[in-house]
């Protein structure tokens, strides 16, 4: 029986790295390609960002291969008749698919460290070298469009001579505690400070508009906030974008706020009474504080839910393997594309929407976060029955 296990865990050990190898690299051209079409960087940004793409394209590619690799092995292994063989001696198919199902658990493992990494480290770093590459991306895109629009930044030019840009309009959109606002010159250049995370445009000749159109013969320099304006600063940071290691925090962090905000309201309604002003106690005057409240109160809900989200992610490795083995095996064929296919549609049709819709109703507190394993336990029951149907025939 070792020997056998040892050939089984082999087989499927060499389909799932050559799979993996290759899917990750498509998924990894496809990701950089996308980055390079939607923000038009280019191939020295695109080489930066190589380390924090690569985890992204794994989490994609670490479940889809460990499902093809088991439809691959036990396929094989149920059309050349060796699972018939090994029921004739009296062992139970259960004792072949333990040691990949155990596999299969260590591989969820890594999978939740991965996309652990894949969406803090990973989005947190190619955010990170757009940032740092902003002002030759602009540059670029305004040389060949004559007009850049990305997060709450546009700009938009007559046309560009060397680093000069020609009757520029710049619109910056309120980002955090920083109000809009919008210029027009004659001309103007862009810098970066990456250190800073500053943005700086310098304008020459400002027009003015109003009755009388006017151009003020001055230089004046603004600075753009990248990290309000690309969303990466703590105050704007999505929770997905958290790893596990700093959700507490961050919980703590937001439930400190929100007791905050229910001292000052009961400071004020208790000030407002003492003084007779009873306009102040109308649920008009307190709906902004209502409104901070409940979008607090959302995000803690959020980032409660990560963790859940990721582990069952993670987990849906163990998921596919326990509904591909009995599959693979029931066909009794060699067909192991066909295999996956029965497997991976139902996966499409089932398992992802249940996912979805579970962890948008914990995000909105009408479930608990667990129920974001609904999913993984729908998977699980169906590969269970399959198995026994396998076991019985």
């Amino acid at each position: 029986m070792k020997l056998l296990t040892r050939y089984v865990l082999l087989e499927l050990l060499q389909v799932f790295l050559l799979t993996l190898a290759g899917l990750t690299a498509l998924i990894f051209v496809g990701l950089i390609g996308k980055e390079a079409v939607d923000k038009g960087l280019g191939l020295g940004p695109l080489l930066r960002m190589t380390p924090y793409m690569l985890p992204q394209a794994m989490q994609f590619a670490v479940p889809a291969t460990m499902l093809l690799a088991t439809t691959s092995v036990y396929g094989r292994l149920s059309a050349t008749n060796e699972i018939i063989a090994i029921k004739a001696m009296g062992i139970s198919p259960w004792k072949l698919a333990l040691p990949t199902m155990i596999l299969a658990a260590a591989t969820s493992l890594g999978a939740v460290a991965l996309n652990d990494i894949a969406v803090s480290w990973g989005r947190l770093g190619v955010q990170r070298v757009f940032v740092e590459s902003l002002e030759e991306v602009i540059y670029s895109q305004l040389r060949l469009h004559r007009s850049y629009a990305e997060g709450g930044l546009q700009i938009s030019v007559q046309h560009v001579v060397d680093r000069t840009l020609v009757r520029p309009t710049v619109i910056v959109q309120a980002q955090g505690d920083n109000e809009a606002w919008k210029l027009e010159s004659d001309s103007a250049q862009l810098s970066s400070s990456p250190d800073r995370k500053k943005l700086i445009v310098r304008f020459e000749g400002i027009a003015l508009e109003g009755e009388v159109k006017a151009v003020i013969d001055s230089t004046v320099e603004r600075e753009i906030d990248l990290e309000e304006l690309f969303g990466e600063s703590s105050s704007s940071r999505s929770p997905s974008n958290y790893a596990l290691s700093e959700i507490d925090q961050e919980q703590r962090i937001i439930s400190n706020r929100i007791a905050d905000i229910h001292r000052r309201e009961t400071t004020e309604q208790a000030l407002a009474m003492m003084t007779g002003d009873f306009d102040r106690l109308s649920a008009e005057s307190w709906f902004p504080l209502t409104n901070t409240i409940a979008g607090e109160e959302y995000r803690y809900r959020r980032l409660s839910v990560e963790p859940f989200r990721r582990w069952a992610n993670g987990f849906s490795c163990l998921a596919f393997v326990m509904v591909g083995v009995p599959m693979a095996i029931w066909r009794q064929k060699g067909e192991f594309l066909a295999s996956f296919f029965l497997c991976f549609l139902p996966i499409l049709l089932v398992y992802y929407p249940l996912l979805m819709v579970s962890v948008d109703h914990a995000k909105q507190g009408d479930v608990p976060p667990i129920a974001v394993w609904v999913g993984n336990a729908v998977l699980a029951l169906w590969g269970l029955w399959m198995m026994r149907r396998v076991v019985r025939n």
